[in-house]
């Protein structure tokens, strides 16, 4: 995508105003993920002895790498169920369709 169809948002990251080059129509999406990241690093500064703010980012990226893996393996076991399913089916409507 060109720079041209890029809108420049501005989102608060630790306190301090940051710019970034955001599709158009995806506006709302980095500012939500900007919130979530906020809300994330201020839960890791609560919930451990870290106060240094790179620090609690870096735990609060691990953290969303973290969840980012848990659910491609559960999309990928979804996945493996519904087509596993759809075998059984397809087997089914076979054997219905040869009587």
């Amino acid at each position: 995508m060109s720079e041209l169809q890029n809108q420049r948002v501005t989102v608060e990251l630790l306190g301090k105003e940051q710019q970034f080059a955001c599709p158009a129509g995806q506006e709302d999406a980095l500012i939500a993920s900007a919130k979530y990241l906020n809300d994330l690093v201020d839960q890791m500064k609560q919930r451990s002895t870290v106060r240094n703010d790179q620090k609690a980012l870096l735990m609060a990226a691990l953290n969303i790498s973290h969840e980012l893996l848990e659910a491609k393996t559960q999309q990928s076991v979804t996945q493996q169920q519904q087509d596993q399913l759809i075998d059984k089916l397809s087997a089914y409507l076979g054997q219905s369709s040869a009587e």
